[in-house]
């Protein structure tokens, strides 16, 4: 039940998830990463490696930053880049087990746009 209630939690998310394996493998997208990545293969990503949506620059930023994920059960969080077309930060973030050891990680999208739905409107949709 538990991982049912975190599965939705990432699945109601607005912002593209795309959690990896340490070999960088795509292990998971949520709706809003596979309608986001459509024109590169939305669903049919997951099983690939992630490097391969990327230029060699971002793969070895990407290698470096799980790299120092591994080395220290402290580092579980760093800034990528801001996107100004979206208004947003960017960030890998570490998954780890109960005991801390590095399971993989995904990028979080924070947006800086304030809302424009109204508060407590039922009748309008957030999707």
């Amino acid at each position: 039940m538990l991982h049912q209630m975190f599965k939705s939690v990432i699945d109601q998310d607005r912002a593209a998830v795309v959690i990896c394996d340490t070999e960088h493998t795509i292990v998971y997208m949520n709706p809003a990463a596979v309608q986001n990545y459509a024109n590169r293969g939305g669903a049919e990503l997951v099983g690939k490696s992630l490097l391969a949506c990327h230029n060699e620059r971002s793969n070895e930023m990407i290698r470096k930053i799980v790299s120092w994920f591994a080395d220290s059960k402290e580092h579980n969080m760093i800034h990528t880049f801001y996107n100004e077309k979206q208004n947003k930060d960017v960030y890998m973030v570490a998954l780890r087990d109960e005991d801390g050891e590095l399971l993989g990680y995904y990028e979080k999208h924070e947006f800086r746009n304030k809302e424009t739905a109204k508060m407590y409107d039922f009748e309008q949709s957030l999707v």
